[in-house]
Order: structure tokens, then C-alpha cells, then sequence
């Protein structure tokens, strides 16, 4: 998506700010806030910045991880994806886990990545990501939400820790 970018007086922007946010809401328009002919500001979409997944499908989700008791920090990426993050152990060590809800999510499974792991654990795909869910076949949009990705992810910890220990890595579980 290409922005055109049109100057707006600060002038113009107090005499009429609710007119110029529907512009940019409605309409799609952006605008650099100047004053005394200075570039100040950029008024864009928000959708611009703002992953494609239904809002009251991440809202949803966020209160069911909240009134779980889960602390989580909520991050958007440079591609507009939704990152979850989430402070774990494996074992002695600490752990990052982010959650990456893509464009589509829940039609699109989620990607959880986990950091720092050792160089050459096993049971990640080829990007880093965890091998949690299995193949995209077994992620069901309908049924399955980050409550699950967690436990699934927990569980791949709990794994990971005793691989770091025995050498051995147990079966994962499916959800």
C-alpha cells in the first residue's frame, strides 16, 4: 500500500480535527502536520500499523490469556504481525517465548519462537519456530487459540529442558 502524503497546517488541524481524522479513517488519506512551515507530525490509517486480524478475535484472546492470571507484553513486528511475549523457564534457564499471530490469524496458525535456545535443538522448523502444533494440517482455527499454543509451548519447554539435561527429547503432545 502506497500513502500520499498531503501537508496539513497546524491551523488546519485545530479548526476542524475531528473532519481531518475521518479523512484519514474514512478515507484513507495521510497527512505531515507542519507548523511555521516545519514537518512535525504524520497523521496515517491505522490500519497501516495494525496486523489483519479481527479485533474481537485478539481482544478475545487477550482476555482469556488476562483472566488466566498470564502476563504477557503485546508487540506488533515490522511485517504488522501480533507478537506475544511471555517470560518462562526451561528448567534453570530463562526463557522469551514469543507468540506470532500472522495476517489472517486464527485462519493462519500462529508461529512461537523461543529465546535464547541452544544452537542445534531439535523440533524447530527451518525458520526457528517451535515444532508445537505439528503440521498446519492439525491447526483447527475453530478449536485451537493461543491458551492452547501456550500449554502446547510449555509442554515443549518442559521437553527441551530435559533434552538440555538426558539428551533425549520426550513425545510431544498434540492439541
Amino acid at each position: 500500500m502506497t500513502l500520499e502524503f498531503r501537508p496539513l497546517t497546524m491551523m488546519e488541524l485545530r479548526s476542524a480535527p475531528g473532519d481531518v481524522l475521518d479523512r484519514v479513517h474514512k478515507d484513507g488519506q495521510a497527512f505531515i502536520v507542519e507548523r511555521n512551515g516545519q514537518q512535525m507530525a504524520c497523521l496515517v490509517p491505522v490500519s497501516i500499523f495494525l496486523p489483519d486480524i479481527k479485533r474481537s478475535k485478539l481482544n478475545e484472546e487477550l482476555d482469556q490469556l488476562r483472566h488466566s492470571g498470564e502476563k504477557l507484553r503485546v508487540g506488533i513486528s515490522r511485517v504488522r504481525e501480533i507478537q506475544l511475549q511471555f517470560d518462562e523457564k526451561a528448567g534453570q534457564e530463562d526463557i522469551t517465548v514469543t507468540i506470532v499471530l500472522p495476517h489472517g490469524y486464527p485462519n493462519a496458525a500462529p508461529r512461537v519462537y523461543a529465546s535464547p535456545i541452544a544452537d542445534k535443538t531439535p523440533h524447530r522448523w527451518h525458520d526457528g519456530a517451535l515444532c508445537i502444533i505439528g503440521a498446519m494440517t492439525t491447526w483447527n482455527p475453530g478449536k485451537h487459540g493461543v491458551n492452547d499454543v501456550l500449554a502446547l509451548t510449555r509442554t515443549w519447554l518442559r521437553n527441551y529442558a530435559a533434552w538440555r539435561t538426558s539428551g533425549h527429547w520426550a513425545e510431544q503432545e498434540s492439541a
